[in-house]
Protein backbone atom coordinates (compact mmCIF):
# COMPACT_ATOMS: atom_id res chain seq x y z
CA UNK A 1 0.00 0.00 0.00
CA UNK A 2 1.45 3.62 -0.85
CA UNK A 3 1.81 5.95 1.60
CA UNK A 4 3.26 9.52 1.92
CA UNK A 5 5.20 10.82 4.66
CA UNK A 6 7.07 14.22 5.17
CA UNK A 7 10.58 14.40 3.67
CA UNK A 8 13.82 13.61 5.92
CA UNK A 9 17.42 15.24 5.35
CA UNK A 10 18.44 11.27 4.96
CA UNK A 11 15.77 11.13 1.22
CA UNK A 12 18.65 13.48 -0.61
CA UNK A 13 20.67 11.00 -1.76
CA UNK A 14 17.94 8.63 -2.83
CA UNK A 15 16.21 11.76 -5.00
CA UNK A 16 19.55 13.17 -6.47
CA UNK A 17 19.90 9.36 -7.81
CA UNK A 18 16.52 9.67 -9.28
CA UNK A 19 17.08 12.91 -11.29
CA UNK A 20 20.31 12.40 -12.64
CA UNK A 21 18.93 9.66 -13.64
CA UNK A 22 20.23 9.66 -18.01
CA UNK A 23 16.97 8.02 -19.74
CA UNK A 24 14.75 9.29 -16.86
CA UNK A 25 16.32 13.18 -17.77
CA UNK A 26 16.19 12.78 -21.37
CA UNK A 27 12.60 11.98 -20.93
CA UNK A 28 11.88 14.94 -18.67
CA UNK A 29 13.99 17.47 -19.87
CA UNK A 30 15.33 16.29 -23.44
CA UNK A 31 18.02 17.67 -24.86
CA UNK A 32 18.36 21.05 -23.45
CA UNK A 33 20.17 20.46 -20.31
CA UNK A 34 23.66 18.33 -19.83
CA UNK A 35 22.70 17.11 -16.61
CA UNK A 36 20.60 17.85 -13.42
CA UNK A 37 21.88 20.42 -11.92
CA UNK A 38 20.89 19.24 -8.38
CA UNK A 39 22.36 17.24 -6.26
CA UNK A 40 22.19 15.62 -2.88
CA UNK A 41 23.58 18.37 -0.87
CA UNK A 42 21.58 21.34 -2.53
CA UNK A 43 18.35 19.01 -2.58
CA UNK A 44 19.37 19.42 1.74
CA UNK A 45 19.94 22.69 1.49
CA UNK A 46 16.76 23.44 -0.23
CA UNK A 47 14.36 21.21 2.48
CA UNK A 48 16.43 21.82 5.62
CA UNK A 49 15.51 23.08 9.25
CA UNK A 50 16.57 22.96 12.29
CA UNK A 51 15.70 19.37 12.78
CA UNK A 52 16.63 18.20 9.74
CA UNK A 53 13.00 18.07 8.24
CA UNK A 54 10.91 20.37 6.05
CA UNK A 55 8.19 21.43 8.21
CA UNK A 56 5.30 22.64 6.48
CA UNK A 57 6.37 26.02 5.90
CA UNK A 58 6.05 28.58 4.02
CA UNK A 59 3.18 26.75 2.26
CA UNK A 60 5.86 24.41 0.83
CA UNK A 61 5.37 20.40 1.27
CA UNK A 62 7.68 18.06 0.19
CA UNK A 63 6.46 14.26 0.46
CA UNK A 64 8.19 11.11 0.38
CA UNK A 65 6.29 8.25 -1.12
CA UNK A 66 6.66 4.29 -0.17
CA UNK A 67 5.29 1.43 0.34
CA UNK A 68 5.78 -1.73 2.65
CA UNK A 69 7.25 -3.74 -0.41
CA UNK A 70 9.99 -1.41 -2.30
CA UNK A 71 10.45 1.57 0.52
CA UNK A 72 10.82 4.66 -0.71
CA UNK A 73 9.92 4.64 -4.28
CA UNK A 74 9.02 8.56 -5.06
CA UNK A 75 9.12 12.59 -4.20
CA UNK A 76 6.83 15.40 -5.28
CA UNK A 77 6.66 18.78 -3.87
CA UNK A 78 3.25 20.94 -3.37
CA UNK A 79 3.25 24.92 -2.81
CA UNK A 80 0.72 26.88 -2.93
CA UNK A 81 0.04 29.54 -5.23
CA UNK A 82 -2.15 32.36 -4.23
CA UNK A 83 -2.18 34.43 -0.83
CA UNK A 84 -5.13 32.60 0.43
CA UNK A 85 -3.96 28.87 -0.03
CA UNK A 86 -7.14 28.07 -2.45
CA UNK A 87 -4.41 26.91 -5.61
CA UNK A 88 -1.91 24.24 -5.13
CA UNK A 89 0.82 23.66 -7.42
CA UNK A 90 2.58 20.18 -7.64
CA UNK A 91 5.89 20.02 -8.58
CA UNK A 92 9.29 17.96 -9.39
CA UNK A 93 7.22 14.28 -9.31
CA UNK A 94 9.89 11.52 -9.88
CA UNK A 95 9.61 8.02 -9.48
CA UNK A 96 12.97 5.33 -8.02
CA UNK A 97 13.79 4.97 -11.74
CA UNK A 98 14.35 1.27 -11.21
CA UNK A 99 10.45 0.91 -10.70
CA UNK A 100 9.40 2.87 -13.23
CA UNK A 101 6.30 1.91 -15.12
CA UNK A 102 4.66 0.18 -12.36
CA UNK A 103 2.07 2.84 -11.51
CA UNK A 104 3.78 4.73 -8.51
CA UNK A 105 3.35 7.80 -10.14
CA UNK A 106 -0.08 7.95 -10.39
CA UNK A 107 -0.70 6.64 -6.92
CA UNK A 108 1.62 9.34 -6.01
CA UNK A 109 -0.68 12.06 -7.70
CA UNK A 110 -4.20 10.74 -6.48
CA UNK A 111 -2.52 10.62 -2.76
CA UNK A 112 -0.61 14.13 -3.11
CA UNK A 113 -4.47 15.09 -5.02
CA UNK A 114 -6.29 13.76 -1.67
CA UNK A 115 -4.38 15.30 0.63
CA UNK A 116 -4.67 18.28 -1.31
CA UNK A 117 -8.83 18.78 -1.39
CA UNK A 118 -9.56 16.86 1.49
CA UNK A 119 -7.40 18.31 4.21
CA UNK A 120 -5.61 21.28 2.63
CA UNK A 121 -9.67 22.17 1.08
CA UNK A 122 -7.97 23.56 -1.88
CA UNK A 123 -10.10 24.79 -4.71
CA UNK A 124 -7.67 23.74 -7.69
CA UNK A 125 -4.21 21.72 -8.11
CA UNK A 126 -2.08 22.60 -11.34
CA UNK A 127 1.16 21.06 -12.71
CA UNK A 128 3.17 21.77 -15.17
CA UNK A 129 4.75 19.53 -18.18
CA UNK A 130 6.84 20.03 -20.66
CA UNK A 131 5.15 19.96 -23.82
CA UNK A 132 7.80 16.79 -25.07
CA UNK A 133 7.09 14.69 -22.49
CA UNK A 134 4.26 12.59 -23.66
CA UNK A 135 4.65 9.87 -20.59
CA UNK A 136 4.04 12.22 -17.55
CA UNK A 137 1.25 14.20 -19.71
CA UNK A 138 -0.45 10.72 -19.79
CA UNK A 139 -0.03 9.99 -16.44
CA UNK A 140 -1.27 13.64 -15.15
CA UNK A 141 -4.50 13.40 -17.36
CA UNK A 142 -4.94 9.59 -16.40
CA UNK A 143 -5.22 10.79 -12.78
CA UNK A 144 -7.31 14.09 -13.98
CA UNK A 145 -5.70 16.76 -14.88
CA UNK A 146 -6.81 18.42 -17.73
CA UNK A 147 -4.66 21.14 -20.20
CA UNK A 148 -5.30 24.58 -20.32
CA UNK A 149 -3.05 26.30 -21.72
CA UNK A 150 0.36 26.10 -23.41
CA UNK A 151 2.70 28.76 -22.32
CA UNK A 152 6.33 29.60 -24.13
CA UNK A 153 8.64 29.25 -22.16
CA UNK A 154 12.24 29.32 -23.00
CA UNK A 155 14.01 26.41 -23.14
CA UNK A 156 10.84 24.71 -23.64
CA UNK A 157 6.73 25.56 -23.96
CA UNK A 158 4.93 23.89 -21.26
CA UNK A 159 1.27 22.81 -20.80
CA UNK A 160 -0.33 23.68 -17.62
CA UNK A 161 -2.79 21.36 -16.33
CA UNK A 162 -5.25 21.53 -13.63
CA UNK A 163 -7.82 19.89 -11.52
CA UNK A 164 -10.74 21.21 -9.76
CA UNK A 165 -12.18 20.29 -5.87
CA UNK A 166 -15.30 19.83 -8.19
CA UNK A 167 -13.89 17.50 -10.75
CA UNK A 168 -12.52 15.78 -8.08
CA UNK A 169 -15.37 15.27 -5.95
CA UNK A 170 -17.26 14.12 -9.37
CA UNK A 171 -14.99 11.56 -9.48
CA UNK A 172 -12.06 12.77 -12.67
CA UNK A 173 -9.48 11.55 -11.18
CA UNK A 174 -8.71 7.50 -9.98
CA UNK A 175 -9.47 7.87 -6.40
CA UNK A 176 -9.05 4.23 -6.14
CA UNK A 177 -5.74 4.43 -6.09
Amino acid sequence: MLRLRQYKEADSEKIAQWVQDKEVFTIWGGELFGEYPIDAATIADMYRNKNGLCEEKDNFYPWIAFDDENGVVGHFIMRYLNGDNKILRFGWVVVDSTIRGKGYGTKMLTLGMKYAFEILKVDKVTIGVFEHNDRAHACYKKVGFHDVEIVKKEPQNVIEMEITKEEYANGKCNQDQ
